[in-house]
């Protein structure tokens, strides 16, 4: 392994194990604690924490002190996901090689799982025990807000859930995918800096850059939903065209699809020139997004 495969490694290690404790200290409270820890903990590629954690190392910040935000960021996704498996959305039955999580605990379960893990999200960005300047906090929170909300994510789904059975145009499809796929990426990147103190000059080269890697991501997203199969993705393949939606293979093509994969991870790694050989972690890892087949 890399020096800075090893690296990303150690960040994704440090998210896994406060991810198991966070909810350590908690209530009886039915299955609801269960259900957001089997959707929480069942594994997944950590891309969102990881950058975060990265970012704020690159900016000059602890990345340890950061983990909060690292660990929030990835509840808000993985709430995220519970939702949209759900029979009024995607109605998926698998996720990450497993039952989705209402297959296991039924929908309203799932519902307050999804619920319980955003709020808890923020509950853990504002603790007071979280050892940083409040200013940055106040910041990275709202940071946060902004992207999982109308203004990014939710938008982002209540436009893909739109688009079912239409025929969306280029610009259609990349506003939805900033927002749906995009914000919580750029968000991570931005978060790290902010969490760092890092100068004007590098939350605009971190944000860039994941911009770029959060295209790129959901590009290759559309590709191996079309090649893929549903034993190495862990989810079931060719459910844009079953829901009939409108992606990037859609309108461009595979060959093309793919030529844009590089060129984005390029634009990504371009991006990072300020930072020098110490943005070795991230050009592997945009690098290593744009070639995966899960």
């Amino acid at each position: 392994m890399s020096n800075a495969a090893q690296g990303l490694e150690e960040h994704r290690t440090l998210v896994e194990e406060w991810l198991r404790d966070c909810f350590r200290e908690r209530e009886s409270r039915g299955d609801l604690y269960d259900a957001m820890y089997y959707s929480l903990l069942a594994g997944g590629k950590r891309i969102r924490p990881v950058l975060l954690l990265e970012c704020c190392r690159l900016c000059g910040g602890e990345p340890a002190e950061a983990l909060p935000f690292a660990g929030a960021i990835e509840m808000i996704h993985t709430y995220s996901l519970i939702h949209d498996d759900l029979p009024c959305m995607d109605d998926d039955d698998l996720r990450r090689g497993r039952p989705t999580n209402h297959k296991v605990y039924g929908e309203a379960t799932a519902v307050l799982a999804g619920d319980a893990l955003l709020t808890a999200a923020f509950e853990f960005m504002l603790d007071p025990s979280v050892k940083l300047p409040p200013e940055r906090v106040l910041e990275a929170a709202g940071i946060l807000a902004r992207a999982a909300g109308g203004r990014g994510m939710v938008g982002g789904q209540i436009l893909d859930m739109a688009g079912e059975g239409h025929s969306l145009g280029l610009h259609e499809v990349e506003e939805l995918q900033r927002l749906k796929t995009g914000a919580l990426i750029a968000a991570a990147a931005e978060m790290g800096c902010v969490l760092a103190g890092g100068s004007q000059e590098q939350r605009h080269s971190v944000r860039r850059y994941a911009e770029c890697v959060g295209l790129a991501f959901q590009i290759q997203d559309d590709i191996l939903d079309v090649v893929g199969d549903t034993e190495t993705l862990g989810k079931p393949v060719g459910s844009d065209a079953k829901s009939e939606k409108t992606t990037f293979v859609t309108l461009k093509g595979l060959e093309t699809c793919r030529e844009l994969v590089q060129k984005l991870t390029n634009e990504a790694v371009d991006a990072l020139t300020c930072f020098g050989l110490e943005g070795e972690g991230l050009c592997w890892l945009a690098t290593s997004l744009a070639s995966r087949e899960k």
